[in-house]
């Protein structure tokens, strides 16, 4: 990598003693951002107590920030490789369901160019390819198709999900931007309906480049197989309570991945001798020893992503010669949707030690910390809907509390509004938890909210 590249990127985790070290002068990348920001990523590592106590091992949060550059010049953009994959089953004549469907899919249709890529599968008892993967050339030909879906049986989800990554597979792409919009109102009833056979089927996806957004439609659906799909294939998980939120949503996705400028991205994080990775939170990902990865699918332009990660990190020997410990190397792969090459990213992160508990407190990273309460918040509401699930209402009631304590804590100690707002979220799920007649609708809300967490949308 060329010095101009490198002092293009996350200098924010890189300790001063370091920068004057490698003879690196904090004017130069400045002048680098500027020629570099429309055709590269932001990355910004950062960690969550840059400063730690010296005589113990603590906790500190790996935060890796990857913001997209603007689209330039304007309107301009990668072509995409969609594919719609729409429930045509029985429950879906009811309510109006297929015909709204039918006009979002049309409005998607509508906003696609010539170079674009689309395919259609319809499933109920049984799979069809509406419109094979193809060009939007012919708009009319495709919209008169959508036109002539007909509801039929049961729900083929599974094989719905895998006859339309076969049609994007004929245009997959590092130069598109591969995404899948599944619409379902019903459980899956037929072929695999576990939650975790198709989770794995979303992890599959994303090693293919596609990534999956998931709608449920209505109370009828499972929201714990829909959002595992999502989840495993870093897509996002909707929750539409009615047959007239369906444009939103679709109009919502589709604008997201036009405005793609990143995709295929790895997080590859090395620790350093003494520092151990933990756990990663809120994300999918593999820790192997000292070394951790994690892929994101897409990365869009003006919207930051991230990826946390827990570690531990020892305190300084006392007869050590500095008062600082290289924690870790940061580097990020991905495609560059603007080019059309490879780019690669890189940062390193150090820790400086202090006898003062006063001065951690002064320095943690406020932006840091607030994701990392987030995340761990996540996960304590996803164990409550554990633990309604399995009958334990009161116990259930009393982690949703306890997380809404700890939101309003953290909020007014980070100055976090969000949290405080999320804090109030969980303290109304407690109070609501144990009205039975309000649970699916209660559960299917929450299961939306813990998506939007984790994949920050």
């Amino acid at each position: 990598m060329n010095l101009r590249k490198k002092l293009s990127i996350g200098l924010m985790g890189i300790g001063t003693a370091w920068l004057i070290a490698a003879g690196i002068f904090l004017v130069e990348p400045i002048t680098c951002r500027a020629e570099t920001a429309i055709r590269q990523l932001t990355l910004d590592a950062s960690l969550s107590t840059p400063v730690i106590h010296r005589d113990r091992t603590q906790t500190v949060y790996l935060r890796i920030g990857l913001t997209g550059f603007d689209l330039e010049p304007a309107g301009k953009r990668a072509p995409v490789n969609l594919g719609l994959v729409i429930d045509r089953s029985g429950s879906m004549a009811s309510e109006n369901k297929l015909e709204k469907a039918k006009e979002a899919a049309i409005m998607v249709i509508h906003r696609l160019d010539r170079e674009d890529i689309v395919s259609i599968v319809m499933y109920d008892s049984h799979i069809q390819v509406l419109v094979p993967a193809t060009k939007v050339r012919d708009k009319e030909t495709i919209i008169e198709q959508i036109r002539q879906i007909r509801p039929g049986g049961s729900t083929a989800l599974h094989g719905g999900v895998q006859a339309g990554a076969e049609e994007m597979r004929k245009f997959l792409s590092h130069g598109r931007v591969n995404r899948m919009l599944l619409l379902s109102d019903g459980l899956a009833n037929v072929g695999p309906s576990a939650p975790a056979e198709l989770g794995n089927l979303g992890a599959r996806l994303i090693r293919d480049g596609i990534s999956v957004t998931t709608i449920g439609l209505g109370l009828g659906y499972n929201e714990d197989l829909m959002s595992q799909l999502a989840f495993r294939s870093d897509g996002s998980h909707y929750f539409a309570e009615e047959p007239q939120d369906l444009a939103k949503v679709f109009d919502q996705e589709l604008g997201r991945a036009l405005s793609a400028v990143a995709q295929g991205v790895t997080i590859h994080i090395r620790c350093q001798p003494g520092v151990r990775p933990v756990k990663i939170l809120g994300r999918d990902g593999r820790i192997d020893g000292m070394e951790v990865f994690i892929p994101i699918q897409q990365i869009f332009s003006r919207h930051e992503r991230y990826a946390i990660v827990e570690l531990e990190v020892p305190g300084l020997s006392p007869v050590a010669s500095q008062d600082y410990r290289f924690v870790a190397v940061v580097d990020v792969d991905y495609d560059n949707l603007a080019t059309q090459h490879k780019d690669r990213l890189e940062s390193r992160l150090n820790v400086s030690y202090t006898t003062s508990d006063s001065v951690v407190e002064e320095k943690t990273n406020k932006k840091v910390m607030i994701d990392v309460v987030r995340q761990i918040a996540n996960e304590n509401s996803e164990r409550a809907v554990v633990l309604r699930d399995q009958g334990q209402i009161e116990e259930a009631q009393r982690v949703l509390g306890e997380n809404a304590s700890y939101l309003y804590m953290n909020g007014n100690k980070l100055g976090s509004e969000e949290l405080k707002q999320y804090g109030t979220q969980n303290s109304t799920d407690a109070s609501n938890i144990k009205d039975s007649s309000r649970w699916g609708y209660q559960r299917k809300s929450m299961r939306e909210t813990q998506s939007i967490n984790r994949g920050q949308r």
